[in-house]
């Protein structure tokens, strides 16, 4: 993968786009993810010896593509993993999901319970940990009875999107774990992410959207932008 798409660098972070289907750290696959590539990117660049450090903050499931940022110190690594625990750094997702929803913006909260085969579900509160999202729709395909929404994540709980809409009878289009067996890509993209940058303490915000051609959903977010 040499078409590393780079949205922000300097001297502490560096601010990517994640295509679908590529890890965000390598796992027991030993297929191609962003941390290697990075990597082996400023390694190349900058004509660095040795092992170059780079700092994973954040994750993004492996179908799903969009904005990460990578640290390239510890100290900044440390400061933005604060942030995170903190919920002050913000991401927004978009997502076609199936059906339309009857309320154009709303809130989804819930309990999520992540279970040992890598898959989570919704439960009670003695069990799962609180996950809360908002959402607003943006535009539907009457057609095909879809829905592009807009998803402002207020936890991080593994696979949440996903789950919470599937739990409401909207699963994720191409979401072949939660929703329905179409083997179609997933139409999930993390589209924005705000931040304080590590050092400058600037508000750092970043924004892109997927291209129509990885997804044939994607159509629709033509004239919303």
């Amino acid at each position: 993968m040499n078409n590393l798409k780079i949205l922000y660098e300097d001297n502490h972070i560096i601010v990517v786009v994640k295509p679908p289907n590529v890890l965000s750290q390598s796992d027991n696959t030993n297929d191609i993810d962003m941390l290697t590539i990075i990597k082996k990117y400023i390694k190349e660049k900058y004509e660095k010896p040795g092992n170059v450090y780079l700092g994973l903050v954040h994750r993004l499931d492996r179908p799903v593509g969009g904005i990460m940022v990578y640290a390239k110190t510890s100290k900044s690594a440390s400061r933005l993993s604060e942030q995170i625990r903190n919920r002050t750094f913000k991401k927004e997702y978009i997502a076609v999901v199936h059906g339309l929803l009857k309320n154009k913006k709303g809130s989804l909260e819930n309990y999520i319970l992540k279970r040992s085969d890598n898959t989570s579900v919704i439960c009670d509160s003695k069990k799962g940990k609180i996950a809360k999202l908002n959402y607003k729709v943006i535009n539907q395909d009457l057609k095909n009875n879809l829905s592009l929404v807009s998803i402002e994540l207020l936890t991080g709980r593994h696979h949440q999107i996903r789950i919470q809409f599937s739990n409401i009878g909207h699963p994720l289009f191409g979401d072949q774990r939660y929703g329905y067996q179409d083997k179609k890509q997933i139409a999930l993209f993390s589209n924005k992410i705000k931040f304080i940058h590590p050092t400058k303490k600037e508000k750092m915000e970043f924004e892109y959207y997927p291209k129509e051609q990885e997804n044939e959903v994607w159509k629709m977010i033509k004239n919303v932008k």
